[in-house]
């Protein structure tokens, strides 16, 4: 029964990886740009939108978390939450050239991208009841490549069967859209919407059969009054568990510097190497091949040496990486003039894609295993809630400081530069994490690692 439980909790990844995979990096979010038709004003609009979307995300998700330790079952919750994913990416359909309105086609993009989140972060808190602290870094690194798997086979289903070529209306594979999906209409690529909500209420089913939620318990009376009153003393000791605090300050920069990579990925290529769909296909699916090797490779590597050693490889791996985005453009490559027509920036770009994908999948398998090292074991959905807060209350930083330099610079390159300062911040603030987290007392830390007050 527990293996099936495992297995059960490793189809979430499965069913809601498509949001990531199609929507926000490599389908739809080009597919916006091409409808805005300038490349800097589509990646500054998708910056403020995603941004906004952040916003909503980290002021909920503590109180969310708090509220479901003190009332229990988590899955009702993650039923409610289902249901905002499935609306809000099924909606996207609409989005049609010559009737695009993009507040209404970021108003049902933030519905689904919250709901993904706020079902994440109940599903997230689930892995302590899934194996011991030594097991549970192996589990989360399983998921990771679990749920890797099921994007690339999202995606390349869209690429092969549905998204056609704005030139051409022919997909991939030279096919028109199956089910007489009209390209002229761009139905094939609008079709992502409905096969994302599709694929996530397919998939989810073994998760509802396999994963029972130990915490049943008819909440008590006054629960939310207790919930929040507890988030309110969390949040105010929090500093005085120095290791905790400094993971979630480490997170916050880092994480929100990966989801940067992630989101202006396939605008980026699209619009500073003019990349085709098919080009930004192959790179999705080498980045996707290299996260799921490497995310269960990591989790391998994650319960051996521990989680920390694992974040900071892959942070160290992102950073340069994001001053390798920079530097490569049509015309040079690392400052190194190329000849018209080169094809070395789109070789090193297409191995920029594997390693995003190979660091992305590790640093975010293992970081959810430090989360449950960090965190009290007692109110594991508030420490989780906290954790989306980390993520999400500055994930305004990325996308709108990128919009910002896109805007101010008018230059692609330039815009994404703020990655690499939140990549160096989250490094190091990951200094005065103590690998075991709080399972000692935070005056046995130690002391020598923190900066005098």
């Amino acid at each position: 029964m527990q293996r099936k439980r495992i297995w059960g909790w490793y189809f979430f990844d499965w069913a809601s990886q498509p949001y990531n995979t199609l929507l926000i990096t490599f389908i739809f979010a080009p597919y916006v740009k091409e409808l805005i038709g300038d490349g800097a004003q589509a990646q500054a609009a998708w910056g403020f939108g995603i941004g906004l979307a952040g916003v909503c995300i980290a002021l909920l998700a503590p109180i969310l978390g708090a509220i479901s330790d003190v009332s229990g079952n988590r899955l009702r919750w993650i039923w409610l939450f289902s249901v905002m994913y499935v609306v809000g990416s099924a909606a996207l359909w609409w989005a049609a050239p010559g009737d695009f309105h993009l507040v209404r086609t970021l108003t049902f993009f933030a519905i689904g991208m919250i709901g993904m989140e706020f079902a994440t972060i109940f599903t997230n808190s689930m892995l302590p009841d899934l194996g011991s602290r030594d097991e549970v870094g192996k589990i989360s690194g399983s998921g990771w490549a679990f749920g890797y798997l099921g994007g690339l086979i999202a995606l390349i289903l869209m690429l092969a069967l549905f998204q056609e070529s704005a030139t051409t209306g022919k997909t991939m594979i030279g096919i028109d859209p199956i089910m007489g999906l009209d390209p002229a209409l761009r139905e094939g690529t609008r079709a992502v919407g409905p096969l994302t909500a599709i694929w996530y209420a397919v998939f989810m089913i073994p998760f509802f059969l396999w994963v029972r939620d130990p915490k049943v318990a008819k909440a008590p009376k006054g629960a939310v009054r207790a919930a929040l009153k507890g988030l309110g003393r969390t949040i105010a000791t929090l500093p005085k568990h120095r290791s905790r605090f400094a993971y979630l300050g480490s997170s916050m920069f880092y994480r929100d510097g990966l989801n940067g990579m992630y989101v202006f990925g396939g605008i980026y290529a699209s619009g500073v190497l003019g990349w085709s769909i098919t080009q930004i296909g192959i790179f999705a699916i080498i980045s996707i091949i290299f996260g799921a090797i490497f995310a269960w490779l990591g989790g391998r590597a994650d319960a051996k040496f521990g989680p920390k050693p694992v974040i900071t490889v892959s942070i160290l791996v992102l950073t340069f990486v994001a001053v390798s985005i920079v530097l490569i453009s049509r015309e040079s490559v690392y400052l190194v003039p190329i000849a018209e027509g080169s094809a070395l920036p789109d070789i090193l770009f297409y191995a920029i894609g594997a390693t995003i994908g190979a660091a992305g999948g590790v640093l975010q398998a293992a970081s959810r295993t430090m989360m449950v090292r960090q965190a009290d074991p007692e109110r594991m959905t508030e420490a989780f809630g906290l954790y989306a807060l980390a993520g999400k209350a500055t994930s305004f930083i990325a996308p709108l400081s990128i919009g910002v330099a896109t805007a101010l610079t008018q230059s692609q390159q330039l815009g994404v530069s703020p990655l690499i300062v939140l990549f160096l911040i989250g490094l190091v603030l990951l200094r005065w994490v103590h690998p075991e987290g709080e399972t000692i007392a935070p005056e046995a830390e130690d002391r020598a690692a923190w900066p005098a007050t």
